[in-house]
């Protein structure tokens, strides 16, 4: 061979060499980014071309799809009661894409997950069409029913867990919005769209998840587990060292009680009955800001929980001493998810075991055969077995004759702590209303409940925990009795 004509060789050579390296690199290194990029239209046809797997409550779908005309896109999502089951399953929409569990449990819910190999490799030997798997859920629809109606019109959350397992058996968010009305790609569905992320009222935002609150003395539970669990005190009914007036640490400013209650040297039982600010505000001085914080964090505060969905982090802050006083009410900076507050309840009403939450119990192939079965995880110890017993004692005397007796129901034990947390410049804000709770039967807690209220309508007298928020955990736990029976 020539040399002219050897040289052409070689340059050809070097050509197809480049042209199977960037093949490859396209098949192989980029094709999960190329096949999730928002303008590869080709793969959001495919995923809308055959019915979507549902969302299961209570061995029922709340899910579906319907077959669209004019567009590309075969068939859409829709809900059975949407508002109800929006913050659990989020939105799945042709032009918006998807979130919450239509989004991370999409490969089920569309057949493509490699769980359903085997199912989808079937199907190509019998001819049968592609559908896709289920997601049944933790789910109990008579509380989940329960925390919307006790809601109502006003602004909110609530979340129930099984303190045993962790499972959620309620995550409400009110405003709620239908995830229906932008599953298409019309016109229509954009303006829907818009209109909802344009409400002053956020009926998007999921509240339980998504929302960080002042926890107010709802966090005077974490504060007497921190006393307890560092020896401050033992005793719950022998008296603390709490003056009255007492003044915040490095200030002149005197901490205020509310109301005209027996609050100087109060016992921890005593203190928590009726929502001593100065014995609590104390305590959280007296530890120091590093040990509160340890003891939050065995909670599960100052880092994201995953149910699967991300639920923000709680906070309970690096502070000075005055601050981490506040932070140990449950004000400052001190700041919670619903969510959190439920785990708070829960790990204590489960003798100091904290469970992760989850809302998935089990994956189903498109014929209803499981392919992923959650098994509960535990998170860690709160606080001991013993010290969770004296914790229980004291929220079941809040319940029983404290500021928490809106929250009994008859037979059943019921132990919860009320809190209003003020917020706002200079706590200019109307207060929001809290309460968490648990509920005992024969065989243990089957439910813990947090809710908070943010009543804007209210007057600000009226604005309490006990008033607003414990009626409201008293039927979501009562739901859950009731239909365990």
């Amino acid at each position: 061979m020539n040399k002219p004509l050897r040289r052409i060789a070689i340059f050809c050579g070097v050509l197809m060499l480049a042209l199977m390296v960037r093949t490859n690199y396209l098949q192989y290194v980029r094709a999960d980014d190329l096949n999730t990029r928002d303008e590869n239209r080709r793969i959001r046809i495919e995923r809308y071309a055959h019915e979507r797997g549902d969302i299961i409550v209570d061995g029922k779908a709340v899910t579906g799809s319907v077959e669209t005309n004019g567009s590309d896109f075969k068939y859409k999502r829709v809900w059975k009661d949407g508002p109800l089951w929006a913050p659990v399953t989020g939105y799945s929409s042709q032009a918006f894409d998807s979130s919450q569990l239509e989004s991370l449990e999409d490969g089920i819910l569309t057949g493509n997950d490699d769980q359903l190999f085997f199912n989808r490799t079937l199907s190509m030997f019998t001819g049968e069409k592609k559908q896709g798997g289920n997601v049944v859920t933790t789910l109990n629809g008579d509380a989940q029913r329960a925390a919307f109606k006790g809601l109502g019109d006003k602004k909110g959350s609530v979340v129930a867990l099984d303190p045993k397992s962790g499972a959620i058996l309620a995550l409400a968010s009110t405003p709620s919005y239908d995830p229906s009305v932008f599953a298409g790609n019309s016109n229509k569905d954009s303006e829907a769209r818009q209109k909802l992320l344009k409400d002053k009222d956020k009926p998007m935002l999921n509240r339980a998840l998504r929302e960080t609150y002042p926890p107010g003395s709802t966090f005077k539970v974490v504060t007497a587990a921190a006393a307890l669990e560092n020896g401050l005190y033992d005793d719950i009914d022998a008296k603390t060292d709490s003056p009255l007036p007492w003044t915040l640490p490095q200030t002149d400013r005197h901490l205020q009680n509310e109301g005209n209650i027996p609050c100087e040297d109060a016992s921890l039982r005593e203190a928590l009955r009726w929502s001593c600010n100065t014995v609590f505000g104390k305590v959280s001085d007296d530890l120091g800001n590093e040990k509160m914080i340890e003891q939050t964090d065995k909670f599960g505060f100052n880092k994201e929980v995953f149910t699967p969905v991300r639920a923000d982090a709680s906070i309970y802050p690096e502070d000075n001493r005055p601050q981490n006083a506040m932070a140990g009410i449950g004000q400052a900076s001190n700041r919670a998810t619903p969510l959190q507050m439920a785990m708070v309840a829960s790990a204590i009403a489960n003798d100091g075991k904290l469970m992760q939450p989850y809302m998935v119990a089990e994956r189903q192939a498109p014929n209803l055969d499981p392919v992923y079965t959650h098994e509960p995880e535990e998170l860690g110890r709160a606080v001991s077995g013993e010290n969770a017993q004296k914790l229980q004692q004291m929220m079941e005397t809040v319940v029983k004759d404290g500021t928490g007796t809106n929250a009994q129901i008859p037979g059943v034990t019921v132990g919860g702590k009320t809190g209003t947390a003020q917020h706002g410049l200079n706590n200019s804000e109307k207060p929001y209303a809290w309460f968490i709770s648990y509920a005992k039967t024969d065989n243990g807690s089957p439910v813990a409940v947090a809710v908070v209220v943010e009543d804007g309508n209210a007057n600000r007298d009226d604005i309490s925990g006990g008033g607003l928020a414990a009626p409201i955990a008293r039927d979501v736990m009562k739901a859950v009795i009731d239909s365990k029976k």
